[in-house]
């Protein structure tokens, strides 16, 4: 019967992503809803751009086994991307009017980035999609009572997923994610009360939580490798996700530059604070179910909420909870499915074919979405990686590569192309020659490559040549401007 309603779920949020779809004419409409979302609809969306199923069943896992200590990245570093987005970066990013960040790279520097920094944001995708399809897969599988194996499972959530995502693009990624968060917000607070009612109320959970050491966010200044490895953490995702296209197409999509920046403000706070529900839900299991808790975490930590679940619950608070969390891995699914197809095609696909029409691209867009599905599913069901993993492992490239030349692009006049072109050489190549030939060094190589590439952005626009800033009216985007103008919308 748990399945059945599950099923049913299903049926409805592809119901509903394919009514999204019929919003859909050009390929403005299908990449940035036609800038047009309201302000709850933008705070929902970047809200669920991180809670996915690493809020969920990671880094709820790697709480159990490190405290908060082992949460640097996620929530803390999820969270402070979004505000930093927000306040710093959203406000000139949206007024460029632009459909990706890879258009940004091309008209304040050149093609070369353009294609070269694509590529990296394209590529830093591929972990996280592949967390979300892996997660659908373990999903599945509990809920059958192992009858549809993990793999088989990522097969059927990917397919649900890759419905709508491919017809309606970011007015299905919006609608859907708008429901979706009800259910999730609704359903992991009423499991969250029943579970610390099991447990002995929340003053006990928490208490207990503090005498086993779980609830120190900062590692001792008397391990000085720990600070640096948490500073790192941080590093990696705060800053690192910043230049990525599915945070960027949320804020694109808002109908104005109030929502813009205070939708995404406001949805990273809102993300911090009920990243917290997870966290205390797995620990209450702890404590209800002490035994499976810890055959569980020797065995496959991220089986924990959902077994607690299954086990503890009443049939149809199991429906509430497995309802939220398949809406939970969904809506992240969508968005991040959505960003590298459309990244590709309108930054690397248009590059070689400059006179597409508009109608062009879009089909095109719809294609690479397929075929990303098809990529990130066989890397889902290959790698042996945690969800949490694969997550905090998605930002390196991205924090060496492409934070330097977005943040110094916007907010420094004087950088150039030539200082672009270095900062990029030398980031990703201090990055991979640290990941490769020294794996043990006291700090993270990411790190160290994205400041390498602030020094040579610095150096490199100083020293280096000059070259006139590179303009946007260019064959192959007359065509892009044609749509700008006819579905701006005002603000």
């Amino acid at each position: 019967m748990l399945l059945t309603f599950v099923i049913l779920y299903l049926l409805v949020s592809v119901a509903i992503g394919l009514w999204a779809a019929t919003k859909v004419h050009n390929a403005r409409d299908y990449i940035v809803a036609g800038r047009n979302l309201p302000f709850i609809v933008v705070l929902a969306m970047v809200f669920a751009t991180w809670f996915g199923s690493e809020t969920v069943l990671g880094i709820s896992a790697t709480f159990l086994e490190e405290g908060l200590v082992g949460l640097a990245s996620d929530p803390l570093g999820a969270s402070l991307c979004l505000v930093l987005f927000g306040l710093i970066f959203a406000r000139p990013l949206y007024r460029m009017n632009l459909l990706t960040l890879g258009d940004f790279f091309r008209r304040r520097f050149s093609p070369t980035i353009e294609i070269v920094l694509s590529f990296c944001i394209v590529i830093s995708y591929l972990g996280w999609v592949s967390a979300q399809f892996a997660a659908l897969g373990v999903v599945f599988n509990v809920l059958s009572d192992g009858s549809i194996s993990q793999n088989t499972g990522v097969l059927i959530g990917g397919a649900v997923v890759l419905v709508y995502t491919v017809f309606g693009g970011m007015w299905s990624v919006a609608w859907t994610t708008f429901i979706q968060m009800i259910l999730i917000v609704v359903g992991l607070l009423l499991v969250a009360y029943f579970a610390g009612e099991k447990a002995g109320g929340v003053a006990a959970v928490l208490d207990h939580a503090k005498a086993a050491g779980k609830l120190e966010w900062f590692p001792s200044l008397a391990d000085p490798q720990a600070v640096l490895t948490w500073f790192a953490a941080l590093v990696t995702v705060a800053l690192g996700s910043i230049p990525q296209q599915d945070v960027f197409q949320r804020v694109n999509s808002s109908k104005n530059e109030f929502v813009a920046v205070w939708g995404t403000t406001l949805g990273g706070v809102a993300y911090f604070l009920f990243a917290a529900v997870p966290l205390f839900i797995a620990y209450s299991a702890t404590m209800i179910a002490p035994e499976t808790t810890a055959k569980l975490l020797q065995e496959d930590s991220q089986l924990i909420l959902p077994t607690l679940v299954t086990v503890e619950m009443p049939l149809w608070l199991q429906i509430v909870f497995f309802g939220a969390l398949l809406s939970v891995i969904m809506s992240t699914a969508s968005g991040t499915l959505l960003a590298p197809s459309v990244t590709f095609t309108e930054n690397v696909v248009k590059s070689v074919w400059p006179g597409m029409s508009d109608q062009q691209l879009l089909r095109i867009t719809r294609w690479t979405v397929v075929g990303f599905a098809a990529l990130v599913t066989a890397y889902a069901l290959s790698t042996n990686d945690s969800i949490h993993k694969m997550v905090e492992n998605a930002y390196r490239v991205t924090l060496a590569g492409a934070f330097v030349p977005l943040a110094f692009g916007i907010f420094w006049r004087r950088a150039t192309n030539f200082g672009a072109t270095m900062a990029v050489v030398t980031g990703l190549g201090v990055w991979l020659f640290g990941e490769f030939y020294l794996p043990e060094m006291a700090i993270e190589p990411q790190v160290i490559g994205m400041l390498a590439a602030a020094v040579a952005m610095v150096v490199g626009s100083i020293f280096g040549p000059k070259a006139p800033t590179p303009t946007d009216e260019t064959p192959r985007h007359r065509t892009h401007h044609a749509a700008a103008a006819t579905h701006h919308v005002p603000y």
